[in-house]
């Protein structure tokens, strides 16, 4: 596992392009960052047009949304669908390249901006760092390998075809503390694009190969999150293409800034519940789902997370999960292989 620290000094400019490259440092514009997020009647989370010019991104709903959304559609939620029916269930969707899934998944944790100089309220940054360092080759993170790449689009199960997600021990790959200078206090989706393209030449992974099964977590600062945070979404997952390759990447706000909205306190789990229930909702679903919106979805644009959050009595309920690192909680994700084919949401997997 790698660990680096920016050095008091200003790294070196590095060379590469964006779709809509932008400064780090310039200050967005409000009507700019206004979220445009595009309607769908299946689902609350999926996908949705953050920022003009930049490709989708994958959002979780907040607990609120998600609550009104499933009180408003009975048939959506969770265990409702009976029997030996594939209709509710996740499809392949071609990948991107090829890719579809991260068969040897990596995750760089990066801690974005100065604010996060003595300004860590919540400890968010030691538990993403434990919790990254202990969930893979775990039983919650092993529902993912049930999906694969490289067969046919409305594939619904692999049977051992293609190649599958992988759940490998050691999944954390390095920590990158970029703390030389501020970062955005609001940063756009195309900032945080580029802020993993730097994350990714800071690692050495300079090629599409080397990014091929990686993602970038940018987590933001207590009070630095990005606009809609809170309210339309807690945590979303993308990515960009640039000079290194296709990089799919995270952006992870400060997650208890929001609260209960975000998973404070989430069924009895505690006040630091959400931070985990949120990056291990992303960081499932870019396994499954690297470079949206072509990897395993439903019919309605969700992916595992989607189709599970927010869970807090039955079947999948969100609840705390033993790693070798402590005890983290996290939300069920779905499985198109439990109850003999049907699906659902599982906290392990087989």
């Amino acid at each position: 596992m790698i660990r680096k620290y920016v050095p008091a000094c200003f790294l070196a400019v590095l060379g590469f392009l964006l779709a809509s490259p932008l400064s780090h440092t310039q200050e967005p514009n409000k009507a700019q960052e206004q979220n445009k997020p595009m309607v769908f009647e299946g689902t609350v989370g999926g996908w949705r047009i953050i920022e003009e010019g930049q490709p989708p991104a994958m959002i979780h709903a907040t607990a609120e949304e998600m609550t009104r959304f499933r009180e408003a559609n009975p048939n959506a939620r969770p265990g409702r669908v009976q029997g030996a029916n594939t209709a509710n269930d996740l499809t392949y969707h071609g990948g991107t390249g090829g890719i579809g899934v991260e068969t040897s998944p990596k995750v760089y944790l990066v801690l974005w901006g100065s604010q996060w100089n003595n300004n860590d309220p919540s400890g968010e940054s030691g538990i993403l760092e434990s919790f990254y360092q202990g969930v893979g080759g775990s039983s919650w993170a092993n529902s993912v390998t049930q999906y694969c790449q490289g067969v046919a689009s409305g594939t619904v199960f692999c049977n051992g075809s293609g190649q599958a997600a992988g759940n490998p021990s050691g999944i954390f790959a390095g920590l990158f503390v970029d703390n030389a200078s501020l970062a955005p206090s609001h940063p756009r989706q195309s900032q945080l694009a580029a802020e993993a393209v730097r994350a990714a030449q800071y690692f050495g992974n300079t090629t599409g190969a080397s990014n091929a099964s990686v993602q970038y977590v940018i987590a933001t600062a207590s009070g630095h999150n990005s606009r809609g945070f809170g309210t339309q979404y807690c945590a979303y997952h993308s990515a960009t293409s640039s000079a290194v390759g296709n990089v799919a990447y995270t952006n992870l706000p400060y997650i208890t800034d929001a609260g209960a909205s975000c998973g404070a306190n989430f069924n009895g789990l505690g006040p630091h519940a959400g931070i985990t229930i949120v990056a291990g909702h992303e960081m499932a679903e870019t396994m499954t789902d690297q470079f949206p919106s072509s990897g395993w979805l439903d019919s309605s644009g969700a992916e595992n997370g989607d189709k599970c959050a927010w869970i807090s009595s039955g079947q999948g309920a969100a609840a705390d999960i033993r790693l070798t690192t402590g005890t983290f909680a996290v939300q069920s994700l779905w499985s198109n292989a439990f109850n003999s084919g049907s699906g659902g949401c599982v906290l392990s997997y087989p």
